[in-house]
């Protein structure tokens, strides 16, 4: 693996851990797809570092258990905003 791939695999999870976000929101912040970002986390960081991918790992699962809640108040808020046009 490259040595600039490992840095950005390093910062990314950082990212993800101190600011506990999503992989969408992650991937606007370093211009990458969620694609990039998901292989990351998950195939490339842990060759890299155990203890930091298992800490992103658990960011993630929190995510994901909570997307569709954020999908609902996502939705409420368009049609409430339609609603008020």
């Amino acid at each position: 693996m490259k040595d600039y791939i490992e840095e950005r695999v390093l910062e990314v999870a950082k990212y993800i851990i101190e600011s506990k976000s999503t992989i969408r929101k992650t991937a606007k912040v370093f211009g990458v797809s969620k694609s990039t970002i998901h292989k990351d986390m998950t195939e490339r960081l842990p060759k890299i570092n155990q203890e930091i991918a298992e800490q992103a790992k658990n960011i993630l699962d929190i995510n994901k258990s909570e997307r569709h809640i954020r999908g609902g108040k996502a939705t409420k808020l368009k049609y409430k905003t339609e609603a008020a046009s």
